[in-house]
């Protein structure tokens, strides 16, 4: 990959550090004061969905609570149309299901919750910080991995999931870019704002099923992409690009990870997941 970004954050005295480095002709850049936006992929779903839920829980009924958590029985993916990609989610039926992780089901939530006028875009921005931020709004000028170095190749444009191109307007599934210092700030301000952290644990211990108010669960804390040395109330969310939140909400740590892994390691992660293990270690044994 041509760049990488950990940020480490102690919820408890509200901080986070962070670092990123950057591969730019032939040579290694280390910078503690991050720069690079990295297209967050599936991250968007908790700084949309999820944070939505703790937003106005009570918008969430039974059917939109079924998507946030994946259990809605829609498809998992597929290519939308640009005209009638609406109408096409709102077609599927849901129905109580086994777990199926589906990016359909994230943007379901979404327009289910317009139905009821709520605007996700509005209320969550609200919460995100200023250097996080959907792909259609980067200026021109902002440093990004895929157009930052001269020998990136992007895949879609601006942004790598195809069907938040093709939308080319807010979803909930994909598109939001963030710097890591951005993210760091973003969680710190979510978890002031909701106390989600103590929300999704108590929602772990009362179910086994794999999400909890959308957030994906630490299963077997000894072999997890988290990092070996976490708790059982460990919970994130990975990204198509290399990304990835993990918070342990008995320690009140976390961290992130933003990359632009795509360009080598899209159809094999073995040396990604080797990274986000490695990175996990360490922070919960420090």
């Amino acid at each position: 990959m041509d760049a990488l970004a950990v940020g480490v954050i102690d919820f408890n005295a509200k901080s986070f550090e962070a670092v990123e480095a950057n591969l730019n002709e032939g040579s290694v850049h280390y910078s503690p004061e991050p720069l690079l936006y990295f297209d967050l992929a599936s991250l968007t779903k908790p700084l949309t969905n999820s944070l939505s839920y703790f937003l106005k829980p009570n918008a969430f009924d039974k059917n939109i609570d079924l998507c946030l958590n994946h259990r809605g029985g829609l498809p998992a993916w597929g290519l939308l149309p640009h005209i009638g990609w609406k109408e096409q989610i709102l077609s599927y039926p849901i129905k109580e299901s086994e777990t199926l992780y589906s990016d359909f089901s994230a943007l379901r939530v979404m327009l289910e919750l317009e139905k009821k006028g709520i605007d996700q875009k509005k209320i969550c921005s609200e919460v995100w910080d200023k250097e996080t931020m959907y792909w259609t709004e980067l200026p021109a000028w902002y440093p990004t991995p895929q157009f930052g170095f001269k020998n990136s190749r992007p895949n879609f444009g601006r942004v790598h999931d195809p069907n938040a191109w093709t939308i080319n307007s807010f979803c909930s599934h994909a598109g939001l870019y963030s710097t890591v210092d951005g993210l760091c700030r973003t969680l710190l301000n979510y978890q002031n704002k909701t106390d989600f952290i103590s929300k999704v644990k108590a929602d772990l211990s009362k179910h086994q099923n794999r999400f909890a108010h959308g957030w994906d669960r630490v299963v077997n804390p000894d072999d997890t992409l988290a990092g070996k040395g976490c708790s059982n109330n460990t919970f994130g969310h990975l990204g198509f690009t290399g990304t990835s939140i993990w918070i342990d909400a008995d320690k009140m740590k976390g961290h992130v990870i933003l990359s632009n892994a795509t360009k080598y390691h899209w159809y094999d992660k073995t040396n990604l997941n080797d990274i986000r293990r490695a990175v996990g270690e360490t922070v919960w044994s420090n």
